[in-house]
């Protein structure tokens, strides 16, 4: 089983001592929630791995206690570059606050050696396990196979991340980085092994000879570059406490840019050798020894990270990469031997073996450049793994793939839940919305909504990582464990959009499972990037079903798709915020129970183009705010849940209420405008599919001169054509899915506009077709065609305009093509 990251300390080592009421001064002046006057605060230390001391810091009263991670320099005197934790915590930030990579949130960062003797930061502690065996002893065969998938997925994340765009384009020299890391390490082993230090090894001369004439053509040209995390391997992955993801990357101290492929090899090292700190010598790794059962073998788990990137198979170059890292190990060993020798390596008495260790490291490399073979020629291919479903597992009833058994169960749940309670409902649902008491709620909404929560079906749109987050800033909530029903399935995105299909077969359905809109945007933005006080406020309300919400962006006086037009100003006075503007198209806002609005405007008209945006949680009841009218939709004003024209004079909110701090406006939008702008594309699909289905039934059951339609030529080729349009409309809607799930918002943002463009204009083509079969019903409220015509024509609007989403598919094509 894996330990429990908090099981993972023991007493500071006297060697890394410090002043423990200076570091309690300064974390309680720089880091937001520290408790400034606890009954306890006590330091220990993580005894595993680690070059850079590491310490638990827990600090509160009683049962209220909070805990962080402090990460430093070691004392004493240090070799050059070695050890840079400035750099760590420059990375941590700009991959916490950008991407999707799983990483700990860091707090601050203090370069002052006068508080605690070293530089350090601070980072949240991450709760879950760290699997320090590679082998994964007493974990289960299917589980082993799935943490290790997690590990390559993981790794394939890190690689992912667009450095360009997150400020660390200039982290590292992305071409030549093998030469490099040679020079480097080869400098550090001769540092370490200089005079009255461990005996130099001749035969390391003869690794590095090797390894200077056999560098990658790829390396040289920056082909295979991007971040580099340094140190990957399993017993760097926080893992959540009881789900095989993972949930945080640690150790970040030899990260730069330069060549991805080193990482992965690193993170291949177990199948090679086996090298522990308690142990004296290295052993042979799992290629070896054996693979335990479920453990992916190193093809294979090659195989899923080059799937996920589609990179190409390592074969050809595979033996330089990981006689590289042998000799990296090598020379890191001989460092720590020498901080053992000096009394301040970090491992304590654990690394007296690291000297023997690192000259069998050595011979393990020039050992592996003498094998004839190292990795098969071609990746793993016919060979059925158990712990996969079987093909007949993956299609439903009419033979549509879905990706995995869970999907599929709860796509069947939500078919049989539409049939029996959505779709007979549909007509009782759209007689309140015409009548005087359109403004309210039906009852028979709210005791679907509990049935939903009792079939599993409630908050499906939630990823896998927001919930995470969530978890982990509900710490210091009581009870949070009851919360977590409300996180949904744990579903990514991919497997979302097989769900989220179904429910947007009916304009009423999506809000019977808490999956609407923008509700879903909302609670996405206060998930990725509310603190604990708005997530207890207004998230868990959300989540709840207590409460909804909406989205005031749109201004009537100035053309909102360029959010720089925006007028509606944030004014800070003293502790609060003063908001002054007009909004319409909120929609959700007349809904009798919406209780919150996420508000853009702008905090400072004087700032960057991109930074005078801010966003900000506005209670609906604070006085000021004035709705003005609903607003309709060719003639459907969507009651109850509407789309308000609101006025905002002199509305006064705490300033505790602005989200991420003032300035971000734009960031939180490109982050709400991926999956929550997704899901449109995807309900889209299921209305084209309720549009096919009612044309096609109408077609078999009614006449035209003498003949059913379904007769007539003209019919049967325009149904096929739609058939083909929906079709591969969906593919682009699952990939682009697919894309945000492994590359995040920025990198899809290309495929991302192609759905955009393509869900609405198919659906349209395949709604005004069944509208014409249908003749004069089609246009009348007798059927839901109308409604979901009207629907899809505003989402061409709504969802970004048509000419926004082909600028950006034009401009990334000709970025493409200019770089052939």
């Amino acid at each position: 089983m894996g330990s429990n990251t908090g099981d993972l300390v023991t007493r500071v080592q006297p060697a890394h001592l410090f002043d423990h009421d200076a570091l309690f001064r300064y974390a309680a002046d720089n880091v937001s929630g520290f408790p400034t006057n606890p009954s306890q605060f006590t330091i220990s230390q993580f005894g595993h791995g680690q070059s850079n001391p590491t310490f638990l810091i827990a600090v509160g009263s009683g049962s209220s206690s909070k805990r962080y991670v402090l990460r430093k320099k070691p004392p004493g005197k240090l070799l050059q570059s070695a050890h840079a934790v400035e750099r760590e915590f420059q990375v941590l930030k700009a991959l916490g606050e950008h991407t999707q990579v799983p990483v700990p949130k860091v707090f601050c960062l203090c370069t002052d050696p006068s508080v605690i003797g070293t530089a350090f930061y601070i980072m949240e502690f991450m709760e879950g396990r760290i699997f320090i065996d590679p082998k994964l002893p007493n974990v289960a065969p299917e589980r082993r196979t799935a943490i290790y998938r997690a590990a390559a997925k993981a790794l394939a994340s890190l690689h992912s991340a667009d450095v360009d765009t997150i400020g660390l384009d200039k982290y590292g020299r992305r071409a030549n980085y093998c030469q490099r890391q040679i020079d480097r390490w080869f400098k550090q082993y001769l540092a370490s092994t200089s005079e009255g230090k461990p005996v130099r090894n001749p035969k390391m001369f003869e690794l590095v000879d090797w390894l200077r004439q056999s560098i990658p053509a790829e390396d040289s040209t920056g082909a295979t570059s991007g971040l580099v995390h340094g140190d990957f391997r399993i017993d760097n992955l926080v893992f959540h406490p009881y789900e095989d993801r993972v949930i945080g990357i640690l150790d970040w101290e030899l990260s730069t840019l330069g060549n991805q492929m080193c990482d992965v090899a690193y993170s291949c090292m177990h199948y090679i050798v086996n090298v522990q700190l308690d142990k004296e010598h290295v052993s042979e790794g799992l290629e070896t020894t054996g693979l335990p059962d479920g453990i992916l073998s190193m093809p294979e788990f090659l195989l899923e990270y080059c799937s996920a990137l589609g990179k190409p198979w390592p074969a050809a170059n595979w033996k330089f990469y990981v006689a590289f890292s042998l000799f990296r190990a090598a020379s890191i060993y001989t460092g720590v031997y020498n901080r053992w020798l000096m009394g301040n390596a970090s491992a304590g008495e654990r690394a007296r073996n690291t000297g023997v260790q690192a000259n069998e490291l050595v011979e393990c490399a020039l050992g592996y450049i003498a094998r004839e073979n190292v990795l098969p020629a071609h990746p793993p291919s016919g060979k059925r793994d158990v712990s996969r479903p079987s093909y007949e597992s993956l299609v439903d009833g009419t033979g549509r793939f879905v990706p995995n058994r869970k999907v599929l169960e709860l796509r069947g749940k939500l078919i049989k839940f539409m049939e029996t309670h959505i779709y007979p409902m549909e007509k009782e649902f759209a007689k309140l919305a015409q009548s005087d008491l359109r403004w309210t709620v039906h009852p028979e909404e709210e005791r679907l909504k509990e049935e939903a929560k009792r079939q599993g079906l409630w908050n499906l749109f939630i990823p896998v990582d927001s919930a995470a987050r969530a978890r982990r800033e509900l710490t210091a909530i009581e009870n949070k464990q009851s919360f977590d029903q409300l996180f949904g399935e744990g579903l990514t995105n991919l497997e979302y959009g097989y769900l989220c299909e179904i429910m947007g077969r009916s304009v009423w359905a999506p809000q019977v499972f808490n999956c609407g809109a923008p509700d879903t945007g909302n609670m996405e933005v206060i998930l990725r990037y509310g603190n604990k006080e708005q997530i207890a406020e207004w998230l868990i309300p959300l989540l709840e079903g207590k409460i909804r919400s909406g989205f005031a962006m749109t201004e009537p006086q100035v053309a909102s798709s360029d959010a720089t037009n925006i007028e509606c100003s944030i004014k800070r006075q003293g502790d609060s915020y003063v908001i002054n503007g007009t909004k319409w198209w909120t929609s959700g806002a007349m809904d009798p129970r919406c209780r919150v609005l996420i508000l853009m405007g702008k905090t400072d008209f004087n700032a960057p183009k991109h930074k005078q945006q801010s966003m900000i949680l506005v209670d609906m009841r604070t006085p000021g705010i004035h709705v003005k009218r609903p607003l309709t939709v060719f003639g459907f004003d969507d009651a109850p849940h509407g789309h308000a024209e609101i006025s905002f004079e002199n509305v006064i909110v705490p300033a505790t209420n602005i989200l991420l701090g003032e300035g971000r406006g734009f960031e939180i939008a490109q982050g709400r405008l991926g999956p929550g702008r997704l899901h449109h594309c995807m309900r889209l699909i299921g209305a084209a599919e309720r549009g096919m289905e009612l044309m096609a039934q109408r077609a078999l059951s009614r006449k035209t001169f003498g003949v059913f339609i379904a007769q007539h030529g003209s019919f049967v080729s325009d149904l096929a054509k739609l058939r083909v349009e929906l079709e591969g409309t969906r593919l682009l809607v699952l990939e682009a899915a697919d894309h945000l799930d492994k590359f995040g918002n920025k990198k899809a943002r290309g495929i991302l506009a192609m759905a955009k463009v393509a869900a609405p204009n198919m659906a349209l083509k395949v709604l005004d077709t069944a509208i014409q079969v249908h003749g004069a019903a089609g246009v009348c409220s007798d059927t839901v065609l109308a409604h979901l015509w009207a629907t899809a024509r505003t989402l061409r609007i709504a969802d970004g305009p048509d000419e926004v989403h082909l600028g950006t598919i034009g401009k990334l094509e000709l970025q493409r093509a200019s770089k052939l």
